[in-house]
């Protein structure tokens, strides 16, 4: 079993250093544009009520949201909610104002001791507004008749508009109430895109009611590998692992996820990473089989066919039931780590090469990636995959996430094409973030709460007018050697924390000391909702820092 629970000594060093840091008296995380803080408090109680200043049912239910929070947290009975459009004393006045020239996803918040307003253009700032208004109340959860919030003022809003998190379900599954968790500590983030990766060698995990078999089949694979890739003599643990998301649940995932403002872009894997595909069709292959999905990590030969037509029917109807689940802009096609062994042997592959005037088998994942980008763009929709999709030529409308250092973004924006910066040395939180003799068993690699923090999503290399095209970046957690949701809270946070502040907070204005004082009240936040977040390197960069 492996051992990564905080320790009674590690959480009783982490409280002594709070207190270091006890007169920082509002710590936000990731932190706003702009604050200034005033004498005095707003004091909440179950007296205070709730204003809004229309009927528009988001607002509605952000005041619900905020509603809810208080009464979970500190046990006071739900509030009034009542119209309104002055913020009167004792109130909290949520404002809706597309008048206003607020920034988008921006809000402006003032605390005074007679009110709290809450004012956006748009209901998403309203909502990070809340967000931001809850880490200036107690992180504990605990029963309390007054909560006293810090007079303050402030304007915020987001330096990028991709703020992402990724999660593979397909190394590991992880059932729907976990992902719901999940989404939960994105919203405390203000992370605003989640990455789901959900069909590759190793399990196909979505329902897709055309073609059963990719459930009852491919989400199943009969063992997993014990231990390490690269361990010289594999141990397999003899037991099945399966798991897959029905559309039902892909419904209330996406609906849950909606209701905190962040966009689910489904990843369905394309032409490689298909094991447990073709092992459910295996006629989609180049050789016919028979496959097996994949019981160990790593890139295979065995990938869908390029020549035939099929293929690509299949695919499209794949699509036709993905996008009517994901309301999503963007459909991520992957495009990576696909070798072109079975296509070189393959007479249908070259005989599509020879008809289509391609130079080589690069060229011809590009026609495959740029044929299912018609038919996805033919459906109002926009294709982005992995920085592999460059290979053999860029498809017209594409969008790009550059993975295997910065230099596949670099190129696209170069081209004119949008981007999400997600190298494998900053982004990549299934590495290892501490000593790696007492550290989870992790794929490799070494990235530290600072090294997240330190990053910068815009390539110094790239032009002003190039830089526009960076829409921001995402963390990337893969679960090839992460069994448990546990495991997964451990290595994303409070790294994922790190990259919020990256993506949200103004370059000139953010400052690793910083970061970590205000990471002291998160962490008790961390605690009051069940978080397993890592305590080891912000222990130590703590210890450091005083």
């Amino acid at each position: 079993m492996m051992k990564f629970i905080k320790s009674s000594l590690t959480v009783m060093f982490i409280t002594i250093i709070s207190s270091l840091f006890a007169s920082n008296e509002v710590s936000i995380v990731p932190a706003p544009v702009s604050m200034t803080t005033g004498k005095g408090y707003f004091s909440l109680s179950s007296r205070s009520s709730l204003l809004i200043n229309t009927g528009d049912k988001a607002v509605k239910d952000i005041a619900s949201f905020l509603n809810k929070h208080i009464k979970e947290f500190y046990n006071l009975s739900n509030l009034t909610i009542e119209n309104g459009a002055i913020a009167g004393k004792g109130s909290i006045m949520i404002k809706l104002d597309k008048g206003r020239g607020i920034k988008p996803e921006g809000y402006e918040l003032s605390v005074t001791r007679d009110n709290i307003e809450i004012c956006a253009s748009n209901p998403n700032g309203l909502f990070y507004g809340m967000q931001t208004l809850f880490q200036m109340m107690p992180p504990e959860k605990k029963e309390i008749s007054k909560i006293k919030i810090k007079c303050a003022e402030i304007e915020d809003y987001p330096r990028f508009s991709w703020r992402g998190l990724h999660l593979d379900v397909c190394r590991h599954f992880m059932p729907k109430e976990f992902v719901f968790k999940y989404l939960d500590y994105m919203a405390m983030h203000k992370l605003n895109t989640f990455h789901f990766h959900l069909t590759d060698d190793q399990g196909w995990r979505i329902e897709i009611k055309k073609y059963p078999l990719l459930t009852e089949i491919g989400s199943v694979r009969s063992e997993t590998l014990v231990g390490h890739y690269y361990d010289k003599n594999s141990v397999y643990d003899n037991t099945p692992h399966s798991g897959f998301f029905t559309q039902e649940d892909i419904r209330e995932i996406v609906k849950y996820a909606a209701e905190r403002y962040i966009t689910v872009v489904p990843e369905i894997e394309m032409p490689g990473h298909a094991l447990a595909l073709l092992s459910a069709y295996p006629e989609l292959g180049c050789t016919g089989g028979p496959y097996k999905s994949a019981t160990k990590w790593g890139v295979f030969d065995d990938v869908m066919c390029a020549g035939k037509e099929k293929t690509f029917e299949f695919l499209e109807g794949v699509i036709d039931e993905v996008i009517a689940l994901f309301p999503s802009t963007y459909i991520h096609v992957g495009g990576d780590e696909c070798p072109k062994v079975r296509w070189h042997d393959c007479p249908l592959c070259q005989q599509r090469m020879k008809d289509e005037s391609l130079a080589n088998e690069h060229q011809l994942q590009s026609y495959f990636v740029q044929r299912m980008e018609r038919y996805i763009n033919s459906k109002g929709r926009i294709i982005i995959g992995w920085d592999e999709i460059l290979e053999g030529g860029l498809a017209p409308n594409a969008a790009v996430m550059s993975w295997r250092g910065e230099e596949g973004g670099i190129s696209a924006a170069g081209q004119q094409h949008y981007v999400v910066m997600t190298p494998g040395s900053h982004c990549y939180l299934d590495y290892y973030q501490g000593n790696k003799e007492t550290e989870p068993l992790a794929i490799g690699g070494y990235t530290p709460l600072e090294k997240v923090y330190g990053y910068e999503p815009v390539p110094a290399a790239l032009s002003a007018d190039n830089a526009k095209y960076i829409m921001g970046a995402q963390g990337n957690v893969w679960t090839e050697y992460i069994l448990t949701p546990d495991h997964v809270e451990y290595m994303v946070y409070p790294r994922a924390a790190a990259l919020s502040e990256v993506l949200w907070s103004p370059k000139e204005s953010r400052g690793y000391k910083s970061f970590l004082q205000r990471m002291n009240t998160m962490i008790k936040r961390y605690k009051s909702v069940g978080l397993n977040y890592c305590p080891n390197e912000f222990v130590k960069k703590t210890e450091k820092n005083d």
